[in-house]
């Protein structure tokens, strides 16, 4: 696989072990490949995970080989990179890893990282979110397109709100908008302010829309996946290379460019020339924190006056206060169906 390289950054040198190894099969993009791409672009990805407990998406054997998520800390963690612990759902805790220097996104790269995923929060206070995801997630039938127009409505929703989005490809077929945020509110309440944003701009764009959790009632709508707010849930960030065969990347972009761009623009080879001609498009991104009071008070609007409460939550978490049965509308059905039949009047 080669000998080792290595690589200075910041004053930093990162050893890349095994460089000649092929990541990518269909385009033979190798591990240095991948390193050189982190290199371009170091800046605008530290700054996507600056002080955020991060979970590392390892493709120790390239994208055919077999992944997984590292959430702990490896124990040859070095010392100079700092980690910050955090708290599932469940109620366990892990100290993950908090990189604060260019060198640290490429200590990663060299351990097979090629997605970064950040939780919401900085590592000084790990209960509440300072950032506010909203994942456009396109079902079947539906495309980056259809993606960009909800994005693009999302957008006034969020202005008229007081809030302003960051939005991104996702390096698949989807949308991220980002909306920095004081971190004055719990994951619960972050998520519950998602939930109503999701709500409004189904309502005004109830065919191309839906924040149905059952993918049985989604249809050919773009999904509001609210859950990506849920405590321990991650998105990918800012310049995270994808796994699929092109290397394709989460793209930061202008809003301007929402609907005048492909997702398939952007990939490991294209992006460090955008990166060296525009910098980083994201970079003023947390020169402003925003406050959630006008979207909270359209959840309760929600509840008082459209009689709407919670959402179900992912299947691996305690039964959250307000939830409703997590039950699938069909089952739902085929239950009552059954109980009638038994039970007949």
């Amino acid at each position: 696989m080669g000998e080792a390289m290595e690589l200075e950054i910041g004053g930093r040198v990162v050893r890349v072990t095994n460089p000649s190894k092929v990541y990518f099969p269909d385009t033979g993009f190798t591990k240095l490949d991948v390193a050189r791409y982190f290199e371009a672009v170091a800046p605008g990805a530290l700054r996507a995970v600056r002080d955020r407990p991060t979970t590392l998406q390892r493709f120790v054997d390239g994208i055919g080989g077999e992944a997984f998520y590292q959430k702990r800390i490896p124990r040859d963690l070095p010392d100079w990179i700092p980690s910050a612990r955090v708290a599932f759902p469940s109620g366990r805790p892990a100290d993950e890893m908090c990189p604060t220097e260019e060198a640290a996104v490429l200590w990663a790269v060299n351990r097979g990282t090629l997605t970064f995923h950040p939780w919401p929060v900085r590592s000084a206070d790990t209960d509440h979110p300072d950032e506010l995801r909203i994942d456009l997630d396109p079902q079947p039938g539906t495309d980056f397109a259809d993606a960009a127009r909800a994005a693009l409505e999302l957008r006034k929703i969020l202005t008229e709100l007081g809030l302003v989005g960051w939005p991104k490809t996702s390096g698949g077929r989807g949308l991220h908008v980002f909306v920095p945020i004081k971190p004055r509110w719990d994951f619960v309440e972050v998520r519950h302010a998602v939930i109503a944003i999701g709500r409004e701009l189904e309502r005004r764009m109830p065919d191309r829309v839906t924040t149905a959790w059952w993918k049985e009632e989604r249809g050919e709508r773009i999904f509001v996946d609210f859950n990506q707010t849920a405590r321990d849930r991650t998105i990918a960030s800012a310049y995270s290379i994808r796994p699929f065969p092109n290397a394709p990347v989460s793209a930061p972009l202008h809003w301007d460019e929402v609907d005048q761009v492909r997702p398939d623009l952007f990939d490991l080879t294209t992006m460090p020339a955008r990166y060296a001609e525009l910098g980083d498009v994201h970079a003023e991104m947390d020169a402003e924190r925003h406050d959630l009071t006008a979207a909270l008070a359209l959840h309760q609007q929600d509840i008082d006056e459209r009689g709407l409460g919670d959402m179900p939550y992912p299947p691996e978490y305690p039964k959250m206060p307000g939830e409703p049965k997590r039950v699938q509308p069909s089952r739902a059905r085929h239950d009552t169906d059954e109980a009638d039949a038994a039970h007949p009047e």
